[in-house]
């Protein structure tokens, strides 16, 4: 234990006084804990409330704030003498992990911390109630037990990682609940209202963002977490009603990156838990559906950064209410909810505290086998850059995650090319980097390099590939030694925009090449600015300029005067960006600026659909990059008041993935028909694209060869049919496809694909493929045989997911009918996907 300063000694004295005045939460809401939810200003007042009381033993601290601005909260609850030397310990643990102020590693006895995690999907809401009893619990004066666990360890309290969403829930179900909950499961206070309080305020899953950082709430929570590294952490999640508690340890697959120490420690945590549950006689279960693969949950994040990483699930969810009968007939109370989240939660730190020595001298290890003996198929990556600045946000994603990383200077290196899987040489210059994997962090560099992931069971929660350079789609280099040499930085070179040439200038010329360049056409369009676009390739002041270019003459714009190269200066240098001045609209080679070749473009009025049978998913997706990535306005419309006259108020429609009942309504689908004729462009992702295929748009859902029927007039016995009952939910998996990467062919002289060269990659998450247009569309993004990259996908569907339509376009009329069937936008974090849906959206019929 660390030497205890002299104060404390008067800490201890002061804090039997303090003790007695600590209030409970019963005490301080005026409610028995249970009885019905408390909104969050409560609970952070109750928080609140305890650090005042007992200063001496918590520390509250405000990490953040949520996008509708409601605070995010830390509480450090350990023993005096430990919370004296708070800074201390904390800067201990990051020496032991090798990242530390100095390379020196102090004795690892220190406590070990203790991470708790509450309420990261809204709508499970028990958690943060419990936050607010475990809280209480650990500084009850009449709690012995818990004193002497704090002496051995750090106690870190999240009460809330969602705010937004909780109070969504909370909200809505303080207004429908009577004055006594009723427990039936069909009644209206168990089935909450579009989009649910499960994500955040843009209605993302904020338990898949761990790694990518997407949203505020985890870029603020993880730069806190990184500062801490617990060894210990536990998410609190709740499940449907019917279900018993889980608890550790999780079921297959484990990543093998995953330690046998790790492992070990999930089921010292499950069995005391257990043992708490058997005195009780309360159902749980271990082992099964959990799995800790993918590496953007509460679980894996810390599991890849050291820790012990576990997800506990309660039954209860947003259909437990304050009380449901459940299948058995039992009534389920929020009281019973809470509490058994506080027994896991309290047998947790009792774990911890017993076994502090060990996590901590574990913990060490495992950062010190990082550093020497790193995992991975390479010892280092080369990373190429891009003209459109995604090698910019790829460095924001490892300085979040702290991982180490170079620039790479001029040199020669060979190595496995990501894309083409063959060995080559490749020159770097000052704009690429190297990444070495022996670093501190190397583990969770593998996991999100490595170019296939090994699945121990193809039974899993989540996707099976998420490579980063396939994300970016950035040109790697995966090296077999060391790069040394180079000086480790965190400091980013964002490019340098190009000075403006003078009044002679009768054009500015800005590349197509990524989001920076989509972020500066949303400004100037926003400017009211006259925009055009380059269909061909051309060469003008002896530089080559690419389909899509980006072209705003003078003349088009002679209403902004003197103004319009100071307008175009600040866009480019908000976007990052930069721009090519020419003094003639004459070109070396391709067409004239005037040519038809060369499009004018409009700003166009774009419709987002919403609510009912529309996913909150995917739609947060694109209000989230319209809103925060691009800052272009947009129009929500609820999808049932869909009408004639709003469809005049726009130029493109978008249909995110989801259940459109106003298909099967022939007077408004006819309306949507007329509406693109007249020259609207519809934008439909994912299963958007089925339903209109089911409703006879034009593109047809390809058959695979099973589908077409017995070809032959042989009539055999097909013993497939039976099975096993124990093999139900493992029948499944050759038909499963979990979400794997796969190479989509483009034609990238099409609008849609500008900005790419002639391939693309793509998260499949379906079987869902498309016959290809023959006369009436443009087959855009195709797959064929052996496209698929990595990931697991079901032995049935190798052979179907191939020669098909993924991404097309459809004239219809005047207008045009985009099909993304893929999601371009998948959890904010498909880097790559980005231009192609901006290109649905500005570049496909103008």
């Amino acid at each position: 234990m660390m030497k205890v300063p002299a104060c404390v000694t008067l800490l201890l004295i002061i804090s039997s006084l303090a003790l007695a005045q600590v209030k409970s939460p019963d005490q301080y809401l005026g409610y028995k804990l249970g009885s019905r939810y408390t909104p969050h200003f409560n609970i952070v007042n109750y928080c609140k409330q305890v650090a005042e009381a007992v200063p001496e033993m918590v520390k509250l601290e405000q990490y953040g704030t949520t996008n509708e601005g409601r605070p995010l909260l830390l509480l450090y609850v350990t023993s005096p003498e430990n919370l004296a030397n708070l800074e201390a310990i904390r800067q201990n643990n990051l020496r032991l992990a090798g990242m530390g102020p100095d390379k020196t590693l102090p004795d690892d006895k220190g406590p070990a911390i203790v991470w708790l995690s509450y309420n990261v999907h809204g709508n499970e809401t028990s958690s943060s109630e419990a936050a607010m009893l475990t809280l209480y619990e650990l500084v009850n004066p009449a709690n012995t037990k818990t004193k002497e666990w704090l002496q051995h360890t750090v106690v870190i309290i999240d009460p809330c990682i969602n705010p937004d969403g909780r109070d969504r829930y909370v909200n809505w179900f303080n207004s429908v609940v009577g004055v006594n909950p009723n427990p039936q499961p069909f009644t209206r206070e168990h089935s909450e209202p579009w989009p649910g309080g499960r994500p955040n305020h843009y209605y993302f899953d904020l338990n898949r963002d761990w790694a990518w950082q997407t949203q505020i709430e985890t870029q603020q929570r993880i730069l806190k977490y990184n500062m801490w590294l617990p060894q210990v952490h536990v998410d609190y999640h709740e499940q449907y009603y019917n279900n018993p508690y889980y608890f550790a340890p999780a079921a297959e697959p484990y990543h093998e990156v995953i330690t046998p120490w790790q492992r070990e420690f999930q089921t010292v945590i499950g069995r005391n838990n257990a043992r708490y549950f058997d005195q009780n006689g309360w159902l749980f279960f271990t082992k099964e559906r959990f799995d800790l693969f993918y590496p953007s949950y509460g679980d894996t994040y810390p599991l890849y950064k050291g820790g012990v990483g576990m997800t506990f699930e309660q039954g209860g969810h947003s259909r437990g209410g304050a009380a449901v009968i459940n299948r058995d007939g039992d009534t389920l109370t929020l009281w019973d909810r809470l509490y058994h989240h506080v027994t896991t939660g309290m047998s947790t730190i009792e774990a911890s505290a017993q076994n502090a020595t060990k996590l901590v001298q574990e913990f060490k290890k495992y950062y010190e086998k990082a550093r020497t003996t790193p995992p991975g198929e390479f010892k280092a990556y080369v990373i190429k850059a891009d003209e459109g600045c995604k090698i910019v946000r790829l460095q924001q994603l490892l300085n979040r995650n702290n991982i180490e990383w170079n620039k790479a200077g001029n040199a020669s290196y060979t190595g496995i090319n990501y894309f083409t899987g063959r060995s080559g040489m490749v020159k770097t210059d000052s704009l690429d980097i190297v990444i070495n994997a022996n670093q501190p962090n190397a583990n969770l560099l593998k996991v999100l390099f490595e170019r296939n992931s090994h699945l121990s069971d193809s039974v899993t929660y989540d996707i099976t590939a998420w490579s980063v350079p396939f994300v970016y789609g950035l040109t790697t280099y995966g090296l077999n030694s060391y790069v040394t040499g180079l000086t480790k930085t965190t400091a980013i070179d964002k490019p340098k925009v190009k000075a403006l040439n003078g009044d002679n200038s009768v054009a500015w010329l800005i590349r197509w090449n990524g989001l920076n360049s989509v972020q500066f056409l949303s400004t100037i369009l926003q400017k009211k600015i006259k925009v055009r676009y380059a269909e061909q390739p051309f060469k003008a002041g002896n530089e080559d300029f690419d389909k899509g270019t980006l072209i705003i003459t003078r003349t088009s714009n002679q209403s902004q005067g003197a103004l319009l190269g100071g307008i175009i200066s600040a866009a480019a240098q908000k976007s990052c960006i930069g721009y090519t001045t020419v003094s003639s609209s004459f070109v070396d080679k391709g067409f004239d600026f005037g040519s038809e070749k060369v499009h004018g473009m409009q700003a166009p009025r774009i419709g987002l659909l919403a609510g009912d049978g529309v996913s909150s998913l995917s739609m947060g997706e694109v209000w989230h990059f319209f809103d925060t990535q691009i800052n272009y306005p947009i129009n929500i419309i609820w999808a049932n008041e869909l009408s004639r006259n709003m469809l005049r108020e726009l130029d493109v429609l978008i249909m995110p993935d989801g259940n459109y009942r106003f298909l099967a309504d022939r007077t408004l689908n006819d309306a949507l028909k007329e509406w693109v004729t007249n020259g609207g462009r519809l934008v439909a992702l994912e299963s958007a694209v089925a339903q209109l295929a089911a409703a006879d748009w034009g593109i047809k859902t390809k058959k695979s060869d099973d589908d077409k029927g017995d070809k032959t007039d042989d009539k055999k016995e097909d013993y497939s049919m039976l099975r096993r009952y124990e093999n139900r939910e493992r029948d499944f998996i050759p038909g499963f496809n979990p979400g794997s990467i796969y190479k989509v062919e483009l034609d990238n002289s099409h609008p849609l694909a500008f900005g790419y060269d002639d391939a693309y990659y793509t998260l499949k998450q379906d079987n869902t493929i498309y016959e290809f247009f023959k006369d009436m569309g443009w087959n855009v993004g195709v797959i064929r045989k052996d496209n698929q990259v990595a990931g697991f996908v079901g032995s049935k569907l190798k052979d179907k997911l191939k020669d098909g339509l993924l991404f097309g376009v459809q004239e219809m009329g005047q207008g045009n009918v985009i099909y993304l069937s893929d999601d371009p936008l998948f959890r904010s974090f498909w880097e790559n996907g980005k231009l192609l849906f901006s290109n649905a959206v500005f570049m496909v019929g103008q």
